[in-house]
């Protein structure tokens, strides 16, 4: 969650693009002539508020149980949309609660440009298509995310937890200040994958009453078109093999990896945005997806590995049917599970909290584990609640992870947990199909108290991380210093990771610890914790003030980061400090580029950005203070 988004409040700057000319007062980006008073839209669809809930049965997949619904073309536009209102109007306002639901597109055409399909989507929902393209499903409509209003105003900061993939979308329908537009106003954990776009996008909801913040979002692989997309108020957005019709602006850092049309590199420059544009991608590999199959039956499709890439993948990849997947429900044993594992099954998670007893153990090379509509898992016994052996082409898709009260050593673990023993680090090596970890999301507490000293910790070799976030809560149940201590959001001791996308939050010491070789990370979201009681409670020595966001440690010699930015709110009113936001050796193969911090509220600040060098930021000069380059530049 942020704090007062944008560094220009007060301000008053013209953005324009080819279709949408937006106005930035005050705080607020709004399009030229739209209102923003009480009579604008509220945060959810009249029929969304207003049409009585159906019953959901008729549409539960047999196979993958009652949260699992699925759409036919053959239904008409009134009984889809009953459904995603019946949803919504469950989930929209549902922060923090159990439920879960994936609801799913046969292939197929749904919608016209006459009758459009305008439907929203709320926390812990999946909507996806189940074609093996996006081109095999398509919506004649928009499928959206709006602002959440309350007493103090509009605004997107908490909409976490929920995804859209694999489907095109023929932007249509919508009234007023929504027509003909796709909104998508999202802040962390709400990744929007495999979809192709024809029409306006805009990440944030300009049609409420303000502020309208949002804070942060990815999109990969995807193709979006029409006007250049509305980031608006987004403070930071991560956008990866995407083909783009350009990007309206930013606020303090955006960053494109292998995304043709995107806009060049002007970091720090804020006119008209902080980007940071990288032209290809590495290496990755897209998220394993549900698929229908010609036969009508279902598997998932796993695709491949891509290196030196640019733009949206083809649609390679293997087909693994579903009946070598165990099919788990929160009613299913970790016993079973594992059995199923060690036999040789993938692993499909159906939607639901899971309260475990056991780890979920993965040891064999190429197992996929896949989540539908984010199903939330957690661990009664301090251990870890999912961890896999340094094997190769591991896959851990769509899944929320949460710390249980009895502490662990960690939430996640990927790999052998013996740290930097060179048996381990050699695991998966360079010839070997990549572990991927993507739209893996870490929470301690908020839904319950919970307790950790690492959420993620990496010790194989050779991992893509795509789209992470580990999040200390800062609101919600089970909330304060010693109510949900975690030390660490993520610690990587496997050589060869590469990172895209890594949101790590209010961990209360170094939030990032990196120890392997050769790591690479392509944007990196921090915000320091808010509820430090005091600075003698938050040194790291006696001489250095709080903890690190992120910390290459003293013996690596390869690393290269990019677009990294930390910022504080410390609320406690007790004059809080950090020494120095990153911390890494200095030495000719370590760098870090597009470097920054913010002061967002509170008492204290950041006293540096990198090592000692940047400026302070805190009230008087909230920033943001950037390093261009460390080893390097400053400004």
């Amino acid at each position: 969650m942020m704090r007062n988004p944008l560094a220009h409040s007060g301000a008053r700057r013209v953005i324009g693009t080819a279709a949408l000319v937006l106005t930035l007062s005050a705080g607020a980006l709004t399009p030229a002539g739209a209102s923003t008073g009480a009579s604008v839209l509220p945060s959810r669809m009249p029929s969304a508020a207003a049409a009585a809930a159906v019953d959901l049965a008729p549409y539960a997949d047999p196979q993958l149980g009652p949260n699992v619904l699925v759409m036919k073309p053959t239904m008409s536009v009134e009984q889809i949309r009953s459904v995603f209102d019946t949803v919504a109007q469950r989930q929209v306002p549902n922060h923090f609660g159990p439920e879960r639901y994936a609801i799913v597109f046969e292939p197929g055409t749904y919608g016209s440009a006459a009758n459009p399909l305008v439907v929203q989507v709320g926390y812990g929902t999946q909507v996806a298509g189940l074609g093996r393209t996006p081109a095999d499903v398509v919506v004649h409509g928009s499928i959206n995310v709006y602002n959440q209003c309350d007493a103090n105003g509009c605004i997107a900061l908490n909409n976490f937890w929920r995804s859209l993939s694999n489907l095109t979308i023929n932007v249509a329908g919508g009234e007023g200040c929504r027509k003909d537009t796709q909104f998508w106003a999202v802040s962390q954990a709400a990744p929007m994958r495999d979809v192709v776009i024809n029409g306006r996008t805009t990440l944030m909801d300009y049609c409420t009453a303000g502020p309208q913040y949002a804070s942060g979002g990815f999109i990969a692989n995807s193709t979006l078109t029409g006007p250049p997309v509305v980031n608006g108020s987004q403070q930071q957005f991560f956008v990866r093999n995407t083909a783009l019709p350009g990007w309206s602006n930013g606020v303090w850092n955006q960053m494109f990896v292998g995304s043709p049309g995107a806009p060049a590199s002007t970091f720090p420059s804020t006119a008209p945005g902080p980007y940071t544009t990288i032209d290809r991608t590495p290496v990755v590999r897209e998220t394993p997806r549900l698929v229908t199959q010609p036969d009508g039956t279902r598997g998932v499709l796993v695709p491949g590995v891509r290196t030196d890439s640019a733009g949206p993948s083809a649609t390679s990849g293997r087909v693994i049917p579903l009946d070598q997947f165990v099919i788990a429900a929160p009613s299913s044993t970790v016993p079973a599970i594992n059995k199923a594992l060690r036999e040789g099954k993938h692993l499909l998670l159906t939607p639901g909290t899971y309260s475990l007893q056991q780890t979920i153990r993965v040891s064999r090379p190429g197992t996929v584990v896949l989540g539908l509509g984010l199903p939330a898992l957690s661990q009664r016994t301090g251990q870890p609640v999912l961890a896999t052996a340094s094997v190769p082409g591991v896959t851990i898709s769509g899944v929320m992870l949460d710390a249980g009260a009895k502490r662990s050593k960690t939430v996640l673990q990927v790999g052998d947990a013996h740290g930097n023993a060179g048996s381990t680090r050699r695991s998966g090596g360079s010839g070997d199909t990549p572990t991927l970890v993507s739209d893996v999301f870490l929470r301690v507490g908020g839904a319950a108290a919970g307790s950790t000293t690492t959420a993620m910790t990496v010790d194989a070799s050779n991992v893509i991380l795509d789209n992470i976030w580990a999040w200390r809560a800062d609101h919600g149940e089970g909330v304060g210093w010693t109510t949900n201590p975690a030390d660490h959001g993520v610690v990587v001791n496997g050589d060869d990771v590469t990172a895209y996308g890594l949101f790590v939050e209010h961990f209360l010491r170094t939030e990032v610890v990196w120890n392997g070789e050769r790591g690479r990370v392509y944007f990196f979201q921090n915000e320091k914790p808010y509820d430090v009681p005091s600075q003698s409670a938050w040194m790291m020595t006696p001489t250095f003030k709080g903890y690190p966001a992120f910390q290459v440690t003293s013996d690596v010699r390869s690393f290269e980061g990019w677009g990294m930015g930390s910022y504080s709110f410390f609320n406690q009113h007790q004059g809080i400090h950090l020494s120095t936001a990153f911390v890494s050796p200095t030495r000719p193969g370590v760098r870090l580029n597009h470097l920054l911090t913010r002061w967002l509220d509170g008492d204290g600040g950041i006293d540096s950005v990198v090592n000692g060098v940047g400026a302070p930021v805190d009230a008087t000069n909230p920033g943001p203070s950037t390093v261009v380059s460390h080893p390097g530049t400053s400004r």
